[in-house]
Order: C-alpha cells, then sequence, then structure tokens
C-alpha cells in the first residue's frame, strides 16, 4: 500500500510539475503579446469572454490568467467590466487541459518530453527554448498521468478503496470534496485531471464527478482573491468577480442538476460515447460554457455587486512618498511587472516634468513658496528613483516574458535620465534662490529666451514621456527636430549672452547663471530624447549622430 501511495505522489508531482513548466514557459514566450490582445481586444464583454477562452486555453491555467487580470486592473490596463469578460471567458479556457487529458496521449509523453529536451537545451533562441520548455511540461505532465494511473489500476482492486468511492454519494459531500483538494492543488485542472483518473479506472461515477466538478470550480478562486488582498480596490473587485461567478454559477447548476440528473448524465454519455475520461472532460466543459451563457448577460450587474461588497474609491497617490503602480501594496505578475514599472516612471516623469515648469517659474518670479515645492517634490523623485530601480533588479531576476526582459536594460536607462530631468529642476531652484540672496537681475530679454526655449524643452519632453510609455510614435519626427531645435536655440542664446557680457548689459553673475540654465535645459532635452528611444532597437538619434561624424569627417 506503502508504494501505491508513493506512487499517487510522484505521479501528482510529476502532473503539477509539468503543468506549471507549461504554463510558465508559455507566459514567458507569449506574455507581452497576450497582455497586447487584452488591451485591444477586450472592449466589449463578448469579445472578453473570447479573449479569456484563447488566452487561458494558450496558458493552460485559469488561476494564473485571472491572477493576472487582477494584476491588469490594479495596473489599470483593464476596467473591471472588461476584466468580468476575461474572467468569464478564462472559465472555459481552462477546460482544454481536461480534454487535452482526455485524449490518452501517455504513449507519447517519452518522446514529447526527448523534443522538449532538445529544443531547450540545444537551441540558442530564447523563444526556441521556451517552446522547449512547454514540451518538455506537456510530456512530463503526461507521465505523472500515466504514473498515476498505473497506481489506481492497483487501487481499483482494493475492497476498502472502493468501498470509501462509493460511499462518496452526497451530492454537497462531493461539492466540499472538490473545494478541499482545488484549494489545496490550487490547479482546478489538476484536479479535474485526478477525477479523470479515477472515472477512468471505474472507482467514481460520472454523477459524482459532476459535483466534485463545481466545488472545483470555487477551490480555483482562492489564487485571485490571494492575489488581490494586497492590490487596490478595484483589484480586490476583480478577484470578487471570479468569486461570484462560480459561486453563483456553482449554485444555479447544483438545482439544475439536482432536479435533472439523470438526463444531463445520459447527455453527458451519449456524446462521449460512454467513455468515462471523455465524459468527465465534457462534463467539465459543459458546465463552464452554460455557466457563462447564464451569467454573461448579467455582467454588469455582478460587477455593481462587487462594488456594494468593497466600498469606497481608490486613494488617488500623486504627491506622496508611496509607490502607485508597484511595491508592496500592489499586485505582482511576471506578465505585468514591466508594464506596472512602465507606468510607475510615467508618472515620476510627469512630476519631473511638472517641476521643471515650477522651477522656471521659481526663477522668473522669485516666488519662495514655488522654490520650497520643487525641492519636496525633488525628494518624492528621488524617492521614486531608488523604488523604481529597485523595483526593475527584482524582476530582472524573476521569469519574465522574453519581450519584456529584453527591455529591462532600457527601463533603467529611462529611470536614470527622468532623475536628472528633476536634477536639472533642482539647479535652477538653486539659481532663484541665489537670485534672491545675490540680488541678481536678469533683462526681460533674457527672461523672455528663457521662457522660449523652456516651451519647446516641455514640449519635446511631454512627446518623450507619451511615446516611452504608449508606444505613440505620432511625433517620433517631431522629437528629432525639436531636439535640433533645442541645440540651435541653446547655441545662438549662448552667442547673445556672451554679446549682452560684452556690451555691459548684463552682470558676469547673470550671465554665467542664464548660460547654466540654457545649458541645463539643453541636457534635459537629450534626457527627452533618450526616454523617446529608449524602448526602440532601431535608434534614429544614434543613426543621426553617425551620419553627422561621417560628414564632419568628409
Amino acid at each position: 500500500m506503502a508504494g501505491i501511495i508513493l506512487g499517487l505522489m510522484g505521479g501528482l508531482g510529476l502532473f503539477l510539475y509539468g503543468m506549471k513548466l507549461m504554463s510558465d514557459a508559455l507566459e514567458k514566450a507569449a506574455g507581452a503579446k497576450m497582455r497586447s490582445i487584452l488591451e485591444f481586444f477586450t472592449k466589449t464583454p463578448l469579445r472578453g469572454i473570447l479573449v479569456g477562452i484563447f488566452f487561458t486555453a494558450i496558458i493552460q491555467s485559469s488561476s494564473a490568467s485571472t491572477v493576472m487580470v487582477v494584476s491588469f486592473v490594479n495596473s489599470g490596463l483593464l476596467n473591471l467590466y472588461q476584466a468580468a469578460g476575461v474572467i468569464m471567458g478564462a472559465n472555459i479556457g481552462t477546460t482544454v487541459t481536461s480534454q487535452l487529458i482526455s485524449f490518452n496521449l501517455s504513449a507519447l509523453a517519452p518522446a514529447i518530453v526527448m523534443a522538449g529536451v532538445i529544443l531547450a537545451m540545444f537551441c540558442k533562441k530564447n523563444k526556441v527554448q521556451r517552446i522547449g520548455e512547454v514540451f518538455l511540461g506537456f510530456g512530463i505532465l503526461f507521465m505523472g498521468l500515466t504514473t498515476m494511473s498505473s497506481s489506481m489500476s492497483v487501487l481499483r482492486e482494493s475492497p476498502e478503496v472502493v468501498e470509501i468511492m462509493g460511499s462518496l454519494s452526497s451530492h454537497f459531500a462531493a461539492l466540499l470534496v472538490g473545494i478541499i483538494v482545488t484549494t489545496i492543488l490550487q490547479s482546478s485542472s489538476a484536479t479535474v485531471g485526478i477525477i479523470l483518473l479515477l472515472a477512468q479506472q471505474g472507482l467514481l461515477e460520472i454523477s459524482i464527478c459532476l459535483f466534485i466538478i463545481m466545488g472545483c470550480n470555487i477551490g480555483s478562486c482562492v489564487s485571485a482573491l490571494l492575489a488581490g488582498l494586497n492590490g487596490k480596490r478595484d483589484a480586490k473587485r476583480a478577484a470578487l468577480i471570479h468569486l461570484l461567478f462560480n459561486l453563483i454559477g456553482t449554485a444555479l447548476m447544483y438545482v439544475i442538476f439536482s432536479i435533472a440528473l439523470d438526463p444531463v448524465v445520459n447527455l453527458i454519455k451519449t456524446i462521449s460515447h460512454m467513455d468515462p475520461g471523455r465524459e468527465v472532460a465534457n462534463a467539465h466543459t459543459m458546465i463552464k460554457i452554460v455557466e457563462v451563457l447564464m451569467l454573461a448577460p448579467f455582467n454588469k450587474q455582478i460587477v455593481k455587486l462587487t462594488g456594494l461588497i468593497i466600498k469606497g474609491d481608490d486613494e488617488k497617490i500623486e504627491e506622496s512618498f508611496e509607490l502607485q503602480y508597484i511595491g508592496e501594496k500592489s499586485v505582482f505578475s511576471p506578465t505585468t511587472a514591466v508594464f506596472d514599472a512602465t507606468r510607475e516612471m510615467e508618472r515620476m516623469g510627469q512630476m519631473a516634468l511638472t517641476n521643471l515648469e515650477r522651477a522656471m517659474n521659481a526663477l522668473i518670479t522669485l516666488d519662495e513658496n514655488e522654490i520650497n515645492e520643487v525641492y519636496q517634490v525633488e525628494k518624492q523623485i528621488d524617492f521614486l528613483n531608488h523604488s523604481i530601480t529597485n523595483y526593475l533588479v527584482k524582476i530582472n531576476q524573476t521569469t519574465l516574458p522574453v519581450d519584456d526582459k529584453q527591455t529591462i536594460g532600457g527601463l533603467f536607462h529611462v529611470v536614470n535620465d527622468i532623475e536628472r530631468i528633476g536634477d536639472h529642476a533642482e539647479n535652477m531652484a538653486d539659481a532663484a534662490r541665489s537670485r534672491i540672496e545675490r540680488n541678481i537681475e536678469f533683462s526681460d530679454q533674457a527672461k523672455k529666451e528663457l521662457s522660449g526655449m523652456l516651451d519647446m524643452v516641455i514640449k519635446i519632453t511631454t512627446y518623450a514621456l507619451d511615446m516611452f510609455s504608449n508606444n505613440n510614435q505620432e511625433h517620433m519626427q517631431e522629437i528629432l527636430d525639436l531636439e535640433d531645435k533645442v541645440d540651435e536655440a541653446e547655441r545662438i542664446l549662448q552667442e547673445s549672452h556672451i554679446q549682452r557680457l560684452t556690451q555691459n548689459e548684463c552682470t558676469a553673475s547673470a550671465g554665467m547663471m542664464f548660460s547654466d540654465i540654457i545649458s541645463g535645459l539643453e541636457r534635459v532635452s537629450d534626457h527627452a530624447t533618450n526616454i523617446a528611444f529608449s524602448l526602440m532597437e532601431d535608434d534614429p538619434v544614434e543613426r543621426r549622430k553617425e551620419q553627422k561624424m561621417a560628414a564632419a569627417a568628409k
């Protein structure tokens, strides 16, 4: 008996590891693309359902996809109505695993494992390696099923086991078994796989399997609920949507099965050609599809119900020493980690841009309150710089999607560029304070020139942040042109201020300060351009520099 239990444990371990390996590899290979699909194709509940089906069928885990959706809501990528559709679709998509398991591919498992090993170990391309890991996970999964099936075939001969399984006649008890086992395994697919094997060995009747499967639906909500605990209110509501959908759907199906169990069982047996494994897989799929058909029309009502249960609005964190999209109070998902970091960096960039305008205004008006405000905001920017950098180091050590992994280096540069923009704002505040203390005057012409150059710098920085955070390339050429204009303006203004000095139209102190400020603005323009093109493989800025150097050499 001990050998049988060890065989079951080993088979289950292989099954769970294979499923995790396959799911993680698929998520790493397609995570960034899946994020784009979610962003563009969830405009209506029906599209959201279709995307949820496709998304979960790809990564083979409703728990993983639902946790991902919760993190998308926390990041602002999806609203609750879009999330509800995706979550409903995910419940159908997860049945693909049981359908695959029901087709006995165990004989092919060693060949699939070998193919996976070859691709994962001997191919240099990351994406091919990920595909190899998918094959490897898929093969290990079926090898685990084979091991469990062998152990269960022995259990079938045990009168005690047959008696225990036969005693599971209570529908409610079967429901509880499904909830408990799935909560422990953190995978409804794994639980349904075990049920399928038990049914194949004749240890469970399909009528009882139906209620265990419904319990699996509720148990699968635990992962999303745990993910939403530390998130914002909408993230908690997204997790609650998943729970409410499964609770309400299970309650309705429980009533239907209690009233018309025999016709349902006969229908399942007919369409499955009396194959116990196919019966479990088809029952799993049927339950999910019927639940979605019943509850999809009430999408808005379910979302509103979450608002009644979890009341209040998310607090806006704009001017505090806190992180809004990353950190302990956010939902972490490898698929959205880079997106979350980008949102936080966009917030930091907007803060630095506003501070630059504030600093220039303080320099002209000599407003002490604004000078102090610049220093205070600069402390916040420094805090964000350190926090985001630490976060990037942390996520760089995790299993990110391939495309996201390649962007990490660029993100480190962007954080540094934004921090430098903040430093230039602080330098202006220092200059403003120096003007007050040393009674330095600027001519109206100098103020006008500074204002004109600032307008160009603000414009290029605004375009750059938009291009970086939203991949909006509409103003790409304008960014390049503005950088040239700022460079030219800096050269012209340096010459004009030297002319004013030579004609005694301004003091040496004012002239030096003016020169430092326009040099600083020109560097801000450079940082902005770096930000705009930080994630592009073909950097037009570098290409133009090379062209200019080649032309100068001639």
